[in-house]
C-alpha cells in the first residue's frame, strides 16, 4: 500500500481527527480554524490508496524559531505502519526548510506510545506539568533540529 503525506485542509483534518478514539472531547471545525487563523502553520493528511489515515499539525510558536507540533493521530486500523514517522519526518524536514532551529509537542503520561515515539526521535522530555491527575500529567517534549 502506498503511503502519501502531503499538506491538507482543516477540512480534511477534522475529518480524520473524529476517527481517532483519543480524542474523547468533542470538538467543532472552529477549534481548527481559531487556533490556526493568525499562525504560520502546516497541516499534513496521509494517505493509503486514497484514504485519509492519519494527520498533524504544527505552528510556529512565540518563539520564532521554535514549531510547536501541536496536535496529530493516525486511525487505529492504520497505526504500526510507518504513518506517524511518515508525517513526523514531512514535518520536521519542512521545519528545517522554514528555518526553525527546534520542535516540541506536549502529550498527557496515559500516553505511553507517543512519549516512546518522541523518545525514539530523540525527543528530550524537557519539562511536566502537573495536572489534576497523574494519567493527565503533561509531558512536553523538545528537539533540536
Amino acid at each position: 500500500m502506498e503511503l502519501v503525506v502531503r499538506e491538507g485542509s482543516i477540512e480534511e483534518i477534522f475529518q480524520i481527527h473524529q476517527g481517532i478514539p483519543e480524542f474523547y472531547e468533542k470538538v467543532e471545525f472552529e477549534f481548527y480554524k481559531e487556533r490556526l487563523k493568525d499562525n504560520m502553520y502546516l497541516a499534513l493528511v496521509a494517505e493509503q490508496n486514497g484514504e485519509l489515515v492519519g494527520f498533524k499539525v504544527g505552528y510556529q510558536s512565540q518563539k520564532p524559531e521554535v514549531l510547536y507540533s501541536w496536535i496529530g493521530g493516525v486511525r487505529p486500523a492504520f497505526r504500526k505502519s510507518g504513518v506517524a514517522t511518515a508525517l513526523a519526518d514531512y514535518q520536521e524536514e519542512w521545519a528545517k526548510k522554514n528555518g526553525f532551529k527546534k520542535v516540541f509537542f506536549k502529550t498527557r503520561n496515559r500516553f505511553p506510545e507517543m512519549i516512546k515515539f518522541g523518545l525514539g526521535r530523540n525527543f528530550k522530555i524537557v519539562e511536566v506539568i502537573r495536572k489534576d491527575s497523574v494519567e493527565n500529567f503533561r509531558i512536553v517534549m523538545l528537539k533540536k533540529l
